[in-house]
């Protein structure tokens, strides 16, 4: 399923007019996507990443300051990562042909960092849910090293950035099952 603005029926308006149809459409896209660790050997076409990214930028963000960052690993920067990764690691990191680095640009002030951090994750969740509704695979990983400094050497990643995530891409191999998820009651509480 595609989601797309020339997708939309004529007259589609988001929010109070937009159909049960689309509702539905929507929940279940959220309820459908999965994390896939097993990926086909093709890369995602640049396009279609383009077009991920260019989703991610519709994410909310406090004051507008778009902190988010995405770099596609080259061929090159991937050798150097697989070197920083060492033996034990390097391997989980060949799942997928197509690997996108999630950074967020830090300001230095704490209340607008956390707040541009969960921006950051949202813009990515948006990723991976644009990848589903174009029928990719997508694993949002936070491997070990990309936290250390030749790991972060390895792909170029600034001083004064975050690194959240790597995210793997590709057509899927296999349907994950849905794993089990908290009831609504364990985590929603109406204070009085």
């Amino acid at each position: 399923m595609h989601l797309s603005v020339a997708d939309r029926p004529r007259g589609f308006k988001p929010g109070p007019d937009a159909s049960v149809r689309h509702v539905e459409a929507f929940a279940d896209l959220i309820r459908s996507r999965r994390t896939h660790k097993s990926f086909g050997p093709d890369p995602v076409p640049r396009e279609t990443i383009d077009e991920l990214l260019e989703l991610a930028r519709w994410a909310p963000n406090h004051h507008r300051t778009n902190p988010w960052r995405f770099r596609i690993v080259g061929a090159e920067t991937f050798a150097r990562l697989q070197e920083a990764a060492g033996p034990s690691e390097a391997p989980k990191l060949e799942r997928a042909r197509t690997l996108v680095l999630a950074s967020c640009v830090l300001s230095g002030d704490l209340q607008q960092d956390e707040e541009d951090i969960c921006a950051t994750a949202c813009a990515i969740y948006t990723v991976l849910l644009g990848a589903h509704a174009r029928g990719l695979a997508a694993y949002w990983r936070t491997p070990r090293v990309l936290r250390t400094k030749a790991g972060r050497d390895a792909v170029g990643l600034p001083e004064g950035e975050r690194f959240l995530g790597l995210i793997h891409l590709g057509s899927p191999r296999g349907e994950p099952s849905a794993p089990e998820r908290a009831p609504l009651d364990a985590y929603r509480f109406y204070l009085p």
